[in-house]
């Protein structure tokens, strides 16, 4: 059977979206959907903590099976499953990451909040994830161009092939976007060479050169694409994210795929241990 896309619940409208989105690209892929929520508890708790877990836990279940009629209900035909995961959601999703072909994720409304926690599940998913994730932005429907983020990087051109194919599958336009900070100079012959690079790549694409600041620049660009494309990292960055990416997934308007190689080997930073905590 092919691999799963792998959609992450939290009970929040958010990770409905999410679902949804996911539905339509599991049968978009001809794979089945599988709805996961984490779920932690304490090992050691107050007297009469037995009856909280199980009111916590059947809680958790009903998360998943909403999650799981959502799928049904937007997206006849879909081949769903759903599953309480314990552990620590950003482990969770780690792990089925590596057989998943995507891995699906709400935003919740990042773009209300003044900064991106490090140590949040969604940023460590986007960052470490072994497949592609794509956070959904809400109910969004599907129109406009596919839009791929290059900066003449390995990651980059990932991306880019990544988005040809999406592009192929959803029957759209695919924009190739590449910014550099003012045009005219040595700025812009060298952006425009990493668009002919990516020209080669995909012929059919359509190129456009872009002048601002990288990351504010790619998020105005999604107010008009169905999706976008790109890298976790840059040719210059390192850590969890770089600045770009961080950028447009904090205030990205269109759905957002984050395009994997390999998983990077960066040291787990702290994540929220609520019971039941996803994102």
């Amino acid at each position: 059977m092919r691999n799963p896309v792998v959609v992450g619940v939290t009970g929040t409208s958010a990770g409905l979206a999410a679902v949804r989105l996911a539905a339509r690209e599991a049968v978009s892929r001809g794979c089945q959907l599988k709805v996961v929520h984490a779920f932690t508890w304490p090992s050691h708790g107050p007297p009469g903590a037995g009856m909280d877990y199980d009111r916590a836990r059947r809680a958790a279940s009903q998360v998943v099976g909403e999650a799981v009629l959502t799928a049904q209900r937007s997206t006849p035909g879909v081949r769903v499953t759903g599953q309480l995961v314990d552990g620590l959601p950003d482990r969770v999703l780690l792990r089925l990451s590596r057989a998943a072909v995507l891995l699906v994720l709400g935003d919740d409304d990042l773009a209300t909040t003044p900064w991106l926690p490090p140590g949040s599940v969604l940023v460590q998913a986007v960052a470490r994830s072994w497949c592609p994730v794509l956070v959904a932005r809400g109910p969004r429907p599907p129109r406009g161009a596919v839009l791929a983020a290059v900066d003449g990087s390995a990651n980059g051109m990932r991306a880019l092939r990544h988005a040809l194919a999406e592009s192929r599958r959803r029957r759209a336009t695919l924009e190739v976007l590449h910014v550099v900070r003012e045009y005219g100079g040595a700025d812009e012959e060298q952006g425009r060479q990493v668009l002919a690079e990516a020209a080669e790549a995909a012929p059919a694409a359509h190129t456009r050169l872009l002048a601002g600041a990288p990351g504010p620049t790619l998020v105005l660009a999604s107010r008009r694409g169905r999706v976008i494309v790109l890298g976790p990292r840059g040719t210059r960055d390192a850590g969890l994210l770089g600045a770009v990416a961080r950028e447009v997934l904090h205030r990205g308007a269109c759905p957002t795929i984050f395009v994997h190689g390999r998983s990077v080997p960066v040291p787990r930073l702290p994540s929220d241990r609520k019971a039941g905590a996803m994102t």
